[in-house]
């Protein structure tokens, strides 16, 4: 039976699938205990449910960097081979970003599954990122960058369109202070980053950039960890509003509930699972199902619903299942 993946995803595919949660850690002990969550909630999913990002940019010590790369690139080799695991290196402009990829990408024993830099207003930096990894050796890693200022935003549709980047961030904190006090410090906060219009604009051009050019839009951090409700709030606004498929955590208290409510629910599950099950037994040819038409524009919503459910861990319906062993 014709996969659909070779049948639906095409120039309307809706973009590449990631695991919905980014998992920031920078401090020795608490990346460890990271890779070793990671590999946990691996098992009891049956998925990799979440990145981990190891961060040689807010992570390192000022003065220690090189000793702190040399740190991610033996815990990046000890990883769990079945999980994901990424690095942020420093910006391109700081001393440390040539000898973070050189540990990171040319001398690692294992490439990192992403290198996230931060920092980047301009196609020209993205290209200077590129030019780094391949010189090391990564010419196969992925290039996540995070956006940061009111330039960055500007530029955003040329960045996403670089054919290296697989993800675009958003940098709440630092777009914030870039507006020199223009934003008051609420913009930072669970409500005020959903409300001031500053903020919300830059959101959405960014979701819209990486939307128009098959990449992942990742929502920046709620800072207010220890919150379930507002992570949750905050979480279900990007995905429903905002056009998020992916989100930030730095805490672990954080990666379960930006999981599950990145995850499509159970009824998503059965209907989309119905329909392309339906499809397939037809050829993806059109049908008609409880009164609607289907075709292919159709399928490949309800089968980017099915590649969601199966990265963030959901049980899938025995005739959808083998799509995924």
């Amino acid at each position: 039976m014709t996969h659909p993946r070779s049948v639906l995803l095409g120039a309307q595919a809706g973009g590449q699938v990631l695991p919905v949660c980014d998992h920031y850690s920078g401090v020795a002990a608490r990346m460890k205990k990271s890779l070793q969550l990671q590999a946990e909630l691996a098992e009891e999913f049956g998925a990799c449910v979440f990145d981990v990002t190891l961060d040689c940019e807010d992570g390192a010590p000022v003065g220690a960097e090189a000793e702190h790369a040399a740190l991610v690139a033996e815990l990046l080799a000890s990883a769990d081979p079945s999980c994901r695991v990424g690095v942020r290196v420093h910006a391109v402009d700081h001393g440390a970003f040539a000898h973070d990829v050189a540990t990171l990408v040319g001398a690692a024993d294992r490439l990192p599954a992403f290198v996230m830099v931060p920092k980047i207003d301009t196609l020209e930096q993205v290209t200077v990122a590129v030019s780094a990894l391949d010189a090391a050796g990564g010419q196969d890693v992925p290039l996540h960058v995070l956006l940061e200022s009111p330039l960055a935003i500007h530029h955003a549709f040329d960045i996403a369109a670089h054919p290296r980047v697989q993800s675009l961030s958003f940098g709440l904190m630092d777009f914030v202070s870039a507006h020199g006090g223009a934003i008051p410090s609420s913009g930072m906060g669970v409500s005020g980053q959903f409300a001031h219009p500053l903020v919300v604009r830059a959101k959405l051009a960014l979701a819209s950039a990486a939307h128009a050019f098959g990449k992942v839009p990742s929502h920046c951090v709620v800072t207010e960890f220890r919150d379930a409700d507002a992570l949750r709030h905050a979480a279900l606004k990007a995905r429903n509003e905002l056009g998020y498929t992916r989100m930030w955590s730095i805490h672990p208290d954080q990666i379960r509930t930006i999981v599950e409510a990145f995850a499509p629910t159970l009824d998503e599950v059965d209907e989309a699972a119905h329909i392309i099950d339906q499809a397939a037994r037809h050829e993806w040819a059109p049908i008609q199902l409880a009164g609607k038409l289907h075709d292919r524009a159709s399928y490949r919503f309800f089968w980017q619903i099915l590649e969601r459910a199966h990265q963030t861990g959901r049980a899938l319906p025995m005739e959808i299942a083998h799509y995924f062993s």
